[in-house]
């Protein structure tokens, strides 16, 4: 009888705490080769601490990535490689991507952000430059 109350005032508990979840943040990838490309946010705004970006390629024939990197500031200039039509990763501190996103496919990316300023872009050749980049901001 003891182990039981025990039991149930132990799982009483756990259901009483808060859970401090991840923020999710919502990534569309559009646009074919040879066009004007995006990489759109639902937020361009969070607050520092764990998130999961959902990543969807709306494009309906081109492959995607989504690279998440964070800037030393908000003004940084980002590196690229003009010959390769690719921004230099090597570069840059990376917290993970989602590669090779076929049309059409969803995937995701976990991070925990501190505060700072976030680029998102797509890597893939001429993707960048094409427009694929967006600015997150994460505050304290």
């Amino acid at each position: 009888m003891f182990i039981r109350n025990a039991s149930l005032a132990l799982a009483a508990l756990f259901i009483a705490t808060p859970v401090f979840a991840a923020t999710t943040i919502n990534v569309v990838e559009d646009g074919e080769g040879g066009g004007k490309m995006s990489l759109t946010l639902d937020q361009t705004s969070v607050e520092a601490g764990p998130a999961v970006f959902k990543v969807h390629n709306a494009a309906l024939g081109e492959e995607h990535e989504m690279v998440l990197v964070r800037l030393k500031s908000a003004d940084a200039k980002i590196p690229l490689l003009t010959k390769k039509h690719r921004v230099d990763e090597k570069q840059l501190q990376s917290l993970g991507e989602v590669e090779d996103l076929a049309p059409g496919a969803d995937g995701q990316l976990k991070a925990d952000l501190e505060a700072g300023t976030y680029l998102l872009l797509c890597n893939l050749k001429g993707h960048y430059e094409a427009g694929m980049q967006a600015v997150l901001t994460v505050t304290d």
